[in-house]
């Protein structure tokens, strides 16, 4: 029987899942770093052939069809991932084959209403986002977007509730490479008039390579009826619901968000904005990436057993923490550099937003493994409760701030939000399963706190080489605080730990 001791502190050696929550981060960090490289010189190029509007006018497109696509698709394929997983995890193969049929036969009946919505409503879309009409036809187009998006969604929730993370890692490379030809291809020829093309040739590439990988998923052959399809999919819509209120509001106040920026400030700004986001997020997603992916369908896995649950959290809190505080770092120091090469010169007033981008990216990381609890647990309305909230916080924010500081007030707004979310979030984890960090967890907090406290100082105050230097030098302490925290949790005898010690001076920076 464990120690309180065991359980609390991990430089203990009790079991824990250290090992598996690093090789699925590293699984799908791995990917996400290659889609990075990949798509670091896609974003260049199309920055440079499309400019601040165009690349501005991209991500209007995506936030109308996203809008639209989440409220036709009612969660269906993030409940999924839930109802795989949780049919998969108890070993029975004909409930797993069962789920399967009705997910995917759900999905296309969501794709197709997805489809018919966005032509019903692509004119009042082009007057909210665009104050005109004239961008309705280009919204109808992409409508055949979300019915391909559906499908493959289904086939990606497939892929993640049997936990085959490998092969969803392999189709996210694949779908990176693809569409930098196309993008890069098309946008050459075609300019602003390559955006539909491009969009539409992507969905339809994501589909068939999903269905690549998930025809290789062995699953016994079940009749099943229409009629018993449309019993199962009422518990898929139940917590889909949630969802896809979640998805909604998230969708519906970034699209907000996007359109008072244009209105008040212009395509340009909103370019620049959607540039700082991008680049804020980028060593931080393959954390939530890998959280998503793996924790997820593993934590809905042992839902009933809130020790185990809460067990599960802090060790992903520390991981993910660990991973991703170098990056974060790494982009509050070197900011302007980032924007220069991911994009051009025009998007450098970017620079100034993305410290305190990166102060909620940190936020994001603590509070995202909280939020997992409420999804494993089936708990719906507290689901949409805190979804409801905090969206409508981040719109008040960002409407107010916009107003009184400009473009850098959005910013601030999203600094802002997670600050409430990580103690909210933290509550609501206490009521669902009497949820506390432990002190492992919380001394993390407090170092990777100051470190990033440092670094937003650095990069905002002190100019030029000497706040390069700075943090450059905090960069690398964080780098060996982080190594020397997940040698400390593998122990000596993993073989990342036995690998990185092999490097000249790597036992001392591993701290063994």
């Amino acid at each position: 029987m464990k120690s309180q001791k065991e359980q609390e502190d991990p430089e203990v050696k009790a079991p824990s899942y250290y090992g598996q929550i690093l090789k699925s981060a590293s699984i799908v960090g791995g990917s996400q770093g290659v889609n990075y490289l990949i798509g670091m010189f896609r974003t260049k190029l199309v920055a440079i052939l499309l400019g601040p509007a165009g690349v501005g006018l991209v991500g209007l497109y995506q936030s109308a069809t996203v809008l639209v696509a989440t409220f036709a698709a009612l969660g269906i394929d993030s409940s999924g991932v839930r109802e795989v997983a949780e049919a998969n995890g108890k070993g029975d193969p004909e409930k797993v084959a069962h789920t399967i049929k009705t997910l995917r036969r759900a999905c296309w009946v969501t794709g197709v209403f997805g489809w018919i919505l966005t032509i019903a409503l692509s004119y009042p879309l082009s007057l909210w986002i665009f104050d005109s009409g004239d961008r309705a036809w280009p919204i109808a187009l992409l409508g055949i977007t979300l019915l391909l998006g559906s499908v493959s969604g289904g086939q990606r929730a497939l892929l993640q509730g049997i936990r085959r993370i490998g092969d969803l890692a392999r189709l996210s490379v694949i779908s990176a490479i693809f569409s930098t030809v196309v993008a890069v291809g098309l946008y050459a020829w075609l300019g602003e008039g390559g955006i539909i093309p491009v969009l539409i040739t992507m969905a339809a590439f994501n589909l068939g390579a999903s269905w690549w990988f998930a025809r290789k998923v062995e699953v016994v052959t079940v009749t099943q009826s229409f009629t018993k399809t449309w019993q199962n999919s009422k518990r898929l819509v139940g917590l889909g619901l949630a969802f896809m209120w979640s998805g909604l509001l998230t969708a519906g106040v970034e699209l907000s968000i996007r359109s008072l920026i244009v209105r008040q400030l212009g395509l340009d700004a909103n370019g620049i904005y959607q540039a700082a986001w991008g680049i804020s997020g980028m060593f931080a997603g393959f954390i939530l990436g890998a959280m998503g992916a793996d924790f997820y369908p593993r934590l809905t896995a042992v839902a009933d057993d809130s020790m185990a649950v809460n067990k599960h959290v802090n060790e992903q809190t520390e991981i993910g923490i660990l991973l991703a505080l170098p990056g974060i770092i790494g982009t509050l120091a070197f900011a302007p550099w980032m924007m220069q090469i991911f994009y051009t010169s025009k998007f450098l007033p970017g620079a100034d937003l993305l410290p305190w981008f990166v102060l909620g990216v940190f936020g994001r990381v603590i509070s995202w493994p909280l939020g997992f609890i409420q999804l494993a647990k089936g708990a719906k309305y507290w689901f949409a409760a805190t979804q409801s909230v905090f969206n409508l916080i981040h719109l008040a924010l960002c409407f107010v701030l916009l107003r009184s500081f400009g473009l850098w007030g959005v910013a601030l707004a999203f600094a802002s939000l997670y600050a409430f979310h990580v103690f909210g979030m933290r509550w609501v984890a206490g009521r669902l399963s009497g949820f506390r960090w432990t002190p492992a967890v919380l001394r993390l907090f407090v170092v990777s706190a100051i470190l990033v406290g440092a670094g937003f100082c650095a990069q905002r105050w002190i100019p030029g080489q000497t706040g390069l230097i700075v943090g450059g030098l905090l960069s690398a302490i964080s780098g060996i605080f982080s190594l020397r925290g997940i040698a400390g949790r593998l122990g000596e005898s993993h073989r990342l730990v036995k690998l990185a010690c092999r490097i000249p001076g790597g036992r001392e920076i591993c701290g063994l």
